[in-house]
């Protein structure tokens, strides 16, 4: 089978790392690991993050001419599938559904979001071409049960829904932490959802005991490094920041590091849980939707916030063999679910079916 596969938000190729690049990234791997092959379509980022009405002016005339550039390319005619990945208010596939329909070829969707809301205020016109999008989806793979509520709901009769459990784009898994380093976060530094998890993150640490001897890298960069770095400056050398790291690097702290914390603020679900679990970590954060589709076992409640996070820190901190056991299950649960096997399966079964 071709697919011709397209990220209105970010291609795979785009310059600055992120989860979305990783996943788009995944997903093509899993597609040629289930047999397909598997093309680009279109290179065009359809992303308004500001409301502008000018500037989706200007995105849906460039994805017109998409749709004519692609539509008069000759290899276009060997697609059978046009699979989108990530549709959303503010980055709506404007090209698939209209190159589907020319083609007469099925139209696939993975993580997709209604958000019925934005159907008016600043994004109206991008929410509604998003929801016309998800429409004509014929499947809809979805990541989290969060997005499967309003697919659920919203879904036009006939439509199919299946489960894509999210993964790492890896056939095996890394060699164990030794559990024996400091904790360890990953996260990007921007303002935002991923700030108010450091906050917590702050908020945690000033509630450990202060017998209690530990450390804690951060791995991760951008534009609220310097706030963070300010958060983090009442810990002095206890706290390390590390920036930015390539995939070298982060292996190292991963390979020693004795927990995550994570806290997972509107996490869509976060593959640094899945990363830190396939070598062995337990992690530590919150109990919130998205989260939880990937963190084996539960998780602190939210309710619980920084003074129950600092006390399973505490519990997992002085109790190696704790450690070990919450490790060793999670980093089953990541073998048996979230490798990239699992994907490939996934998605030749319903793909497979369509050819």
């Amino acid at each position: 089978m071709t697919v011709a596969f397209f990220a209105p938000l970010k291609t795979p190729d785009h310059p600055v790392p992120s989860g979305d690049r990783t996943m788009a990234r995944g997903l093509i791997a899993a597609l040629r690991q289930g047999g397909a092959t598997v093309t680009t379509a279109s290179g065009l980022r359809l992303y308004d993050g500001a409301g502008d009405s000018a500037h989706q002016d200007t995105l849906m005339a460039k994805a017109e001419q998409e749709i004519a550039r692609i539509l008069a390319d000759e290899n276009a005619q060997a697609w059978r599938v046009w699979l989108t990945y990530h549709n959303y208010y503010k980055a709506p596939d404007l090209i698939g559904p209209h190159i589907a329909r020319q083609l007469g070829i099925p139209y696939i969707q993975i993580e997709s979001t209604r958000a019925r809301k934005r159907l008016t205020g600043p994004w109206a016109r991008f929410a509604a071409a998003a929801e016309a999008a998800s429409d004509a989806a014929h499947t809809i793979f979805f990541l989290t049960q969060r997005d499967a509520e309003t697919l659920r709901r919203d879904a036009p009769a006939g439509q199919t829904l299946r489960h894509l459990a999210p993964f790492l784009a890896q056939t095996d898994l890394p060699e164990a932490s030794t559990l024996a380093g400091p904790m360890l976060s990953v996260g990007m530094m921007r303002p935002g959802d991923k700030m108010a998890s450091y906050s917590l993150i702050v908020q945690t640490l000033a509630a450990l005991p202060d017998g209690l001897d530990w450390q804690l890298d951060i791995a991760g960069d951008g534009p609220a490094r310097d706030e963070v770095a300010d958060l983090m400056t009442p810990f002095g050398p206890r706290v390390r920041l590390h920036g930015a790291l390539d995939q070298t690097a982060l292996a190292a702290l991963y390979g020693q590091a004795s927990l995550l914390l994570w806290p997972g603020v509107n996490e869509a679900f976060g593959l640094t849980y899945l990363e830190a679990q396939a070598a062995g970590i337990p992690v530590i954060a919150q109990d919130r939707p998205g989260v939880r589709d990937v963190v084996h076992p539960p998780l602190c409640c939210v309710d619980g916030g920084p003074a129950e996070m600092a006390a399973r820190i505490v519990q997992l901190a002085t109790d190696a063999s704790a450690r070990r056991a919450v490790g060793i299950k999670a980093r089953t649960q990541v073998a048996q679910n979230h490798l990239l096997g699992a994907a490939a399966a996934t998605l030749h079964h319903t793909l497979g079916a369509l050819s």
